[in-house]
């Protein structure tokens, strides 16, 4: 990766293979950021960024980085290699995300794959450059979704195994562990760092089976976390947002004896799943 100005406001954003996070990188560009791009693997961010220049970015604003996030030793690989050469980091915003699987199936890593993909590497990478945003005052924005609201953590039984599997509760715990991190990490993580998660829609990204229309824009919510990437939008450090708004969680984002918890299971996830 190339050097980048320290004049420039950084922001990394994850996931810009699928559609929000493209999209929101496409919006951070054109207020005049300097992007950090990162897809599951080279070829997706060299394809991003060829698309985002195409479509008139500049390419002195854009740097890519890949990591599949099914493998925990490459979000592991692209932490060092960014907190080698990114010492100031203005924001940081986790959209990557899948849906659950019809089927369960399992990381090389042990982990049931939607609780890896969504939870556990985002928790890593983001644990590995907290330091990096805090020395800009900078924010951490992180993608969640209503449905956190009905999950639960079934600490046990992380991958479902012995439980009822559906994609939905996978999804939703998913969903509820990163909210649960993102509220542990403004209360715990270092000084001048600000941390918020977010459902940005008012219809399920992750998952067309629930919308009416599969395509559904995305455009305005990558404005929105744009804009609450920005250390001048005002907003509740830890706090979870519906849109724009100010929005109650579930109660274990509330509780933080189960935030405990978790956070101690997530650092022996590989094993414990």
């Amino acid at each position: 990766m190339s050097e980048i100005s320290s004049a420039d406001r950084i922001v990394l954003v994850t996931g810009v293979d699928q559609r929000l996070g493209y999209a929101t990188a496409e919006r951070l560009v054109a207020d005049g950021a300097t992007v950090i791009l990162h897809a599951q693997d080279k070829e997706l961010a060299d394809a991003a960024l060829e698309r985002l220049v195409a479509g008139g970015a500049q390419a002195r604003r854009l740097r890519m980085v890949h990591a599949d996030f099914r493998h925990l030793s490459e979000v592991d690989e692209l932490a060092t290699m960014l907190t080698a050469t990114v010492p100031r980091l203005d924001a940081l915003i986790n959209a990557a995300s899948v849906p659950g699987p019809q089927r369960r199936w399992h990381t090389v890593d042990g982990v049931e794959s939607t609780l890896q993909i969504n939870y556990l590497a985002p928790q890593r990478l983001t644990m590995a450059l907290a330091p990096a945003v805090a020395a800009a005052q900078g924010r951490v924005v992180t993608v969640s979704s209503r449905l956190h609201v009905g999950g639960t953590i079934e600490y046990s039984d992380l991958d479902r195994n012995r439980g009822i599997y559906t994609p939905m509760a996978v999804y939703a715990q998913s969903k509820l562990a990163l909210t649960m991190f993102t509220r542990s990490l403004a209360e715990t993580g270092p000084a001048g760092l600000t941390a918020i998660s977010v459902s940005p829609a008012d219809f399920e990204i992750d998952m067309p089976q629930l919308r009416s229309h599969a395509s559904a824009p995305v455009d305005s919510a990558a404005d929105l976390l744009a804009v609450l990437s920005s250390s001048s939008t005002p907003v509740r450090n830890g706090g979870y947002y519906e849109g724009a708004e100010l929005a109650r969680p579930a109660a274990l984002v509330r509780n933080s004896r189960a935030r405990v918890r978790l956070a101690s299971l997530s650092l022996r996830l590989p094993q414990a799943a």
